[in-house]
């Protein structure tokens, strides 16, 4: 038996088309297999692809499925931006969503209208996990040919997130960020060692400016060089400055903007929102944009 499917080519994080992180998102997904999605997401050939499907129960509105060309993950910041993009395209769509994943499940909510609008997603505060010890940061710094004195004192190299764990790394100014020369070979066998799928390089701007941090993300483990706009890396950070007191909540929230991908061609940003109550970090809110390159269908 035959089925066409719809397939919606997408730049998460973005509104200028070719920027931003490019994700595919396939609707009414419901009746293919896990072997079908797997073949289209590697025929798409995108870092992910998300694919929609009804509800299964009370608790949430929809459902989505993560798949990279290799296998399927449990949760991806900027293709539930797209997804949750094309899915709020007529007026009548809902203007809040509860997403159910295998990571669980996330409030979205759309807002704004138009071409303009953005999609916001509110995570769980989520765990950090331990700092390096001098032998494994000293290994990172070499596969990554960064200087110990390029490093931003205040921030140790931490392992933030559950199942999805990145390594924070925070350097001084843009200089060191522009220089890394990543050996993507050393750094998939330190992911293996350290439990972190990716490194996540950034730097603090002033408080004020058009953007607070700049970062580049080398995500190995999951078969990607250098990704281009990570939401979920992004939110990570916020919780381990949180943490660090690098943030200045204001009435129990706190906010920044991040930009990354300029150094694979392919810009893009991400607002992060924090909300606190009685000083603990309760929940991060990723925000951005999205624009849709093509829309086409394929039949199976």
């Amino acid at each position: 038996m035959t089925r066409t499917i719809e397939i919606h080519q997408v730049d998460a994080f973005t509104r200028e088309p070719f920027t931003g992180n490019p994700t595919g998102v396939v609707l009414n997904a419901d009746a293919l297999s896990d072997a079908q999605m797997l073949a289209v997401a590697r025929e798409l050939n995108n870092a992910e692809t998300a694919f929609i499907l009804a509800a299964d129960g009370a608790d949430h509105s929809v459902r989505a499925r993560f798949f990279t060309p290799r296998t399927e993950i449990g949760f991806v910041g900027h293709a539930t931006v797209a997804a949750q993009y094309v899915l709020s395209r007529h007026a009548d769509a809902p203007r809040r969503q509860r997403q159910k994943s295998k990571a669980g499940i996330v409030d979205v909510e759309v807002r704004g209208a138009g071409e303009d609008r953005s999609i916001a997603i509110r995570r769980s505060a989520p765990p950090l996990g331990r700092e390096l010890n001098d032998r494994e940061r000293l290994a990172v710094l070499d596969a990554l040919a960064l200087a110990s004195e390029s490093l931003d004192t205040r921030i140790a190299p931490r392992i933030a997130g559950g199942s999805g764990a990145r390594l924070l790394i925070g350097v001084r100014g843009p200089e060191p960020l522009r220089h890394l020369k990543p050996d993507l070979a050393r750094l998939t066998t330190l992911s293996a060692q350290l439990g972190a799928a990716g490194y996540f390089v950034f730097t603090l701007g002033k408080a004020g400016a058009d953007h607070q941090v700049q970062s580049r993300m080398f995500c190995l483990a999951l078969g990607i060089p250098e990704d281009p706009v990570s939401g979920n890396a992004h939110g990570l950070l916020g919780a381990y400055l949180a943490e660090l007191r690098l943030l200045t909540p204001s009435a129990d929230r706190a906010h920044f903007s991040g930009i990354q991908g300029q150094y694979v061609n392919r810009p893009g940003r991400v607002e992060v929102d924090l909300e606190f109550t009685d000083g603990k970090l309760d929940a991060v809110w990723i925000r951005g944009q999205a624009v849709e390159i093509f829309q086409t269908q394929m039949t199976l």
